[in-house]
């Protein structure tokens, strides 16, 4: 079946740079200091609003960097239909800011009505193939535009999986259109939980469909039998293995739009600038580009 035609990672007017997640306790210093930053994030559950001071902050933030949307609320792992009416706040947010690009989690997070306070995982199957390419298809004619689909972090495997994550992720690609947001740090957390090799994850990617990267910090715990377990904590500086999986990665892609994601105990900004300039300096130093990414 041929997917729909929708614009793709190669079509986004995001730069191959690094870019950091906006925090409104930050615009003071974003607004004197005109840091040389290649782009902000906001989610976009967090300016659903008709206006006020959030608003006023991200148009004039908007007038000045190319803004990435991250969507974490649309369920789209969800059993049911996606929520419409979340579909339709999300197409007159896109709508008036002209997102540079819009991105979304392979999670669910709602059901029967509830919502819940987490980014929860899906068992890889068939039936969870066809009920997310579903969702996609609802979304992306919605939003009429192509979506980036991020890999989740884990701290288990599910019994009813019947393939890997790699595979479904590039079926769902290949069904629907969208393209792949490739979070390097949910790599690692979750090789280390269940134990698979993270280079290797990445040297099977499927890299010509990745529009964007994200990186974060993880915070590291004692899980069952005195194993070391990783949490997704987006609340300190990038791991040193992180780093080094992510100077692997571009040193086959060349330069890729790169989010630096600090969401909790946030710092002053002049520490999230200096994880994207670090960034940006890898993706300097990065060997020519051995194969065609997004596009």
């Amino acid at each position: 079946m041929k997917a729909p035609a929708f614009p793709g990672p190669a079509d986004t007017a995001l730069p191959r740079r690094a870019g950091v997640g906006f925090k409104p306790r930050h615009w003071p210093a974003i607004d004197r200091g005109d840091p040389d930053v290649g782009f902000f994030e906001v989610h976009a559950e967090n300016y659903m609003g008709a206006g006020g001071p959030p608003h006023r902050m991200l148009e004039s933030l908007r007038s000045r960097w190319p803004l990435s949307l991250h969507g974490v609320g649309l369920s789209i792992g969800g059993e049911g239909r996606l929520d419409s009416e979340h579909l339709m706040r999300l197409r007159q947010l896109i709508d008036r800011y002209q997102p540079a690009g819009f991105s979304e989690h392979l999670a669910w997070s709602s059901h029967g009505g509830i919502f819940y306070n987490d980014l929860l995982p899906l068992p890889y199957n068939a039936g969870t193939l066809s009920r997310v390419a579903a969702h996609i298809d609802q979304a992306q004619t919605a939003l009429g535009r192509r979506l980036l689909l991020e890999n989740p972090s884990a701290y288990i495997a599910f019994a009813e999986a019947t393939m890997g994550e790699i595979e479904f992720l590039t079926d769902i690609a290949e069904r629907t259109g969208c393209g792949l947001l490739l979070d390097v740090n949910n790599v690692y957390v979750s090789a280390v939980n269940q134990g698979f090799d993270a280079a290797a994850y990445l040297d099977a990617f499927p890299l010509h469909l990745v529009g964007k990267i994200h990186l974060a910090g993880h915070a590291t715990e004692t899980g069952p039998e005195g194993r070391r377990l990783l949490i997704d904590a987006h609340d300190r500086p990038m791991d040193d293995a992180v780093r080094a999986l992510y100077a692997r990665l571009v040193a086959r892609t060349g330069p890729l739009p790169t989010l630096i994601e600090w969401d909790n105990a946030v710092p002053a900004f002049h520490m999230l600038l200096a994880e994207a300039e670090a960034a940006d300096r890898i993706m300097r130093t990065a060997e020519a580009p051995r194969h065609a990414v997004a596009g």
